[in-house]
């Protein structure tokens, strides 16, 4: 085995040993393969994004305040519509707020099956000043 001294010439070669025509690699099947995989990317988002779009779990009902009066600290009152389905009964969560927005009161309120749409009036029992009424949600059941 011979031996290799450090003056005999530069270790990684010289410019003699690599030709000028020496043509890059070629990458066209790279370019095949991340297109491939952003379209694949972009069917799984894509289906992702309409599972989540249409799983909303309990169908929300429109539900619309027509007024709402405060008596006093300890009650306040609303009178609210509900559009639901007839064959299908609803809930709706009446909330009541202070100036702050903090819940001062709340009542859940079941609209039996029957009629499509329903004008109610209901009572909120409060434990301070209520300034506004509303509803949170209404849900079929």
């Amino acid at each position: 085995m011979a031996t290799r001294d450090v003056g005999d010439g530069p270790v990684l070669g010289t410019p003699d040993d690599y030709p000028d025509d020496a043509s890059p690699p070629a990458r066209r099947g790279r370019l095949v393969v991340h297109l491939v995989i952003g379209v694949l990317v972009a069917i799984v988002a894509g289906g992702w994004g309409w599972v989540m779009w249409t799983a909303t779990g309990n169908s929300g009902v429109p539900a619309q305040v027509v007024t709402f009066t405060v008596k006093d600290a300890a009650k306040a009152e609303i009178t609210f519509t509900v559009s639901k389905p007839e064959d299908r009964a609803a809930v709706c969560r009446i909330r009541a707020l202070d100036v702050n927005h903090v819940e001062v009161g709340s009542k859940e309120v079941t609209i039996p099956a029957g009629e499509g749409m329903k004008q109610l009036k209901e009572s909120v029992s409060t434990s301070a000043q209520a300034t506004s009424v509303h509803i949170q949600h209404c849900d079929l059941v």
